[in-house]
């Protein structure tokens, strides 16, 4: 596979995973892995670069019983989504080259593309355990979900699991998530969740057509998913580049310490701040991620 120039698997597969807990997205420093549901069986996929930033190559195997010409095609679909393969990011590098504070931002984590996770779902589920925890936390108690529901993939005698489906989760019982370290309100908000999506009550493909703000309204109306969390699945979820999750404690953060801003942000003064890069907030979102990632030293740089 050939992604639109400059991608760094290594920059995509830890904006995606964010933590090195995360037993759903692996990346090893040189292989991204992923088990996915298609046709509703484990498959595994295998990534690695090949080539250089600005001219990459990806090498990509799919590993599971019986795979046919179709679900490599649905994995070749699912991992040109989630790793962001044919996002053109050649506006953003432009206004960036342009731009005194952007410009080292932009150089330091080129060829990172904006990822997104397979599923509206999963990125709502996402959100929900990451709700006022921190992320290491948050990312334990979804590596945990996983563990317990997801469909196993055999690999050399050790099995990584999928993320849990829709089903696995709507069938679990409140003190099963529980055992795994979720509130018992944040046990609702999933079995809530899970449920409604299951018996069709809650129609998520809806949202993908919406603009921004209907989406988020739609989303909050779920219980459990206010307007971080909603935020969050434009983001993550349908890929919405303008959208920085300004109730992103972690996000804010990042944001005051690259701007040099003194006081605490909050929703509004993020957005002001943000406000002239409006269709790239997101990216700076996943830019500043890596940054705080680049400094606990996750991973080095790649010679283009």
């Amino acid at each position: 596979m050939k992604p639109l120039p400059p991608f760094r698997l290594d920059l995509t597969a830890w904006a995606l995973r964010r933590r090195p807990v995360n037993s759903v997205d692996r990346f090893d420093g040189r292989v991204y892995r992923r088990v996915f549901v298609l046709d509703g069986w484990p498959v595994g996929v295998d990534v690695m670069q090949r080539g250089t930033p600005s001219r990459p190559e990806l090498h990509v195997s799919v590993l599971g019983t019986g795979v046919s010409g179709g679900v490599k095609e649905q994995a070749r679909k699912a991992i040109t989504e989630v790793l962001g393969l044919q996002v053109d990011l050649s506006e953003f590098y432009s206004v960036a080259s342009g731009d005194t504070k952007l410009a080292p931002l932009a150089r330091q984590f080129r060829g990172v593309k904006p990822p997104r996770f397979p599923s509206v779902f999963e990125t709502l589920v996402n959100a929900i355990a990451c709700q006022q925890v921190s992320l290491d936390v948050g990312i334990l108690l979804l590596s945990r979900l996983s563990a317990r529901f997801g469909l196993p993939l055999n690999r050399g005698g050790q099995a990584q699991r999928s993320f849990p489906t829709v089903r696995a989760i709507s069938r679990a019982k409140p003190e099963e998530l529980r055992e795994l370290g979720f509130s018992r309100q944040k046990s609702e908000y999933l079995l809530g969740l899970a449920r409604s999506v299951s018996d069709g009550s809650l129609k998520l493909d809806t949202i993908s057509g919406l603009p921004d703000q209907d989406a988020v309204d739609f989303l909050m109306k779920t219980k459990g998913i206010g307007r971080w969390s909603a935020e969050y699945t434009l983001l993550r979820g349908l890929g919405r580049l303008g959208v920085f999750p300004g109730d992103d404690v972690g996000g804010r953060n990042n944001l005051q310490r690259w701007l040099r801003v003194r006081e605490n942000l909050d929703y509004d003064k993020t957005r002001a701040l943000l406000e002239k890069w409006r269709g790239f907030r997101g990216l700076i979102y996943f830019h500043l991620l890596l940054k705080g990632l680049d400094e606990r030293g996750y991973f080095g740089p790649r010679e283009d």
